[in-house]
């Protein structure tokens, strides 16, 4: 585009003021969420909508007006602060421009980015910031610089000298990142940010080893795996590792494998930093219960084969005086058990499935170390599987799906 023709990029307050987009389909779909965010008071004119714009509609977040455009000086487009011709008539997409035009109102053209006079850039956020890109016409590109921009903000590559993030990240304190089952990819945009600022990072033995690799060389990575002591003392020690490090000031992030609140003792060091009036963000994770099955193509949910779930930890074998499970009531469902840190015990976790009431034909499907390039699975009944794992070597960690939905192929 010659330099003469360059768009103005400019931010609108939109806040509490009417928007105008006509047309209801997946154009419309994908701008309305960014404009009801921006406090929009968003009005649809369509005679039919996606279901999902309908949604909205019914829930209130706009107003649908389900008939044709109404053209004209006293049309739709009147007392609009901003338009977005949505439709898929050229005819009617041109109309609304013209109508804006004379309004004086800006308005977007989605079907001719060059024939309305405003456009959309190519959006994104990071960490309180909104990314907007245009390029003059070119949608595709604009979508991949911002793409760049946002992984490099994300990762660090690109330096954001006015990130202020939370307060701990400032003043010392302490993170709880889940980073999911252990494939890299898996841990959230968020986890993945707050590790990019870290000071110490205490990591479990299950959390994304290949994320450590990132760090700057000045961060202290301290192995959880690795503190002495029983597992209660070891706790006792962890929490006290975070406290300290966060109390001299130190921006603390304890990534953990999967989610930090789903078996993995995260609340317990919630308390403690709180108790040590630390302050602490918690992140939640992708957790190995439901995503390492789904690696293996084993659904824990399937429409009319099982609408209940119930996740177990396996630490503690059935029948020991520590176990707070309740076996023979998991033997009277009907539905999908998932069992953690269970698979050195499997044959016990199965015999007591079994003796409260599940048939021995029950499928289960093992997955040891989803997601990653190591997964294995291992697939049989209650009867046979503590066998079949054995006799194949799986080995934790591993996951184990009990139910008619792991007999899905």
């Amino acid at each position: 585009m010659p330099e003469e023709e360059q768009h103005y990029l400019t931010g609108l307050d939109l806040a509490g003021r009417r928007v105008l987009v006509v047309g209801g389909g997946t154009v419309a779909q994908r701008r309305l969420p960014r404009l009801l965010a921006a406090g929009a008071a968003a009005e649809v004119v369509a005679p039919h909508t996606t279901p999902s714009v309908q949604a909205l509609a019914d829930a209130g977040e706009l107003v649908w007006h389900a008939r044709p455009y109404r053209a004209g000086e006293d049309g739709d487009v009147a007392d609009a602060w901003y338009a977005l011709a949505c439709t898929d008539d050229p005819v009617v997409n041109a109309t609304v421009v013209a109508d804006a035009e004379s309004a004086r109102v800006f308005c977007v053209r989605a079907d001719d980015g060059t024939g309305g006079s405003a456009v959309t850039p190519a959006t994104g956020h990071h960490d309180g910031l909104l990314v907007g890109v245009l390029s003059g016409g070119t949608p595709l590109r604009s979508a991949a610089v911002r793409d760049a921009v946002l992984d490099g903000l994300s990762s660090g590559v690109v330096a954001d000298p006015g990130e202020s993030g939370p307060d701990e990240a400032r003043t010392g304190g302490v993170a709880l990142v889940g980073g999911g089952p252990g494939d890299p990819e898996l841990i959230t945009v968020r986890g993945r940010r707050l590790l990019g600022r870290a000071d110490v990072v205490v990591v479990d033995r299950l959390a994304p080893r290949e994320l450590l690799d990132e760090l700057p060389p000045h961060v202290e990575v301290v192995d959880a795996a690795k503190i002495p002591y029983g597992r209660a003392a070891a706790q006792d020690v962890l929490n006290r590792t975070l406290v300290e490090h966060a109390r001299a000031g130190r921006f603390v992030v304890r990534l953990k494998g999967g989610d930090p609140y789903v078996f993995g003792r995260g609340f317990e060091e919630v308390l403690a930093c709180a108790e040590a009036d630390v302050p602490v963000t918690v992140v939640p994770g992708v957790t190995s219960a439901f995503s390492a099955p789904a690696a293996a193509d084993v659904p824990v949910t399937h429409r009319g084969v099982a609408h209940e779930v119930v996740v177990v930890s396996g630490h503690v074998p059935p029948g020991d005086e520590r176990s707070l499970v309740d076996w023979d009531a998991l033997g009277r469902l009907r539905g999908t058990v998932v069992l953690l840190m269970g698979v050195e015990r499997l044959g016990r976790f199965t015999d007591a499935l079994v003796e409260a009431g599940r048939p021995k034909d029950t499928p289960v499907a093992v997955v040891q170390e989803g997601t990653l390039r190591s997964q294995r699975v291992v697939r049989g009944t209650l009867a046979d599987i503590a066998a079949s794992v054995t006799e194949a070597g799986i080995r934790p960690p591993a996951v184990t799906v009990v139910g008619p939905v792991a007999g899905l192929a």
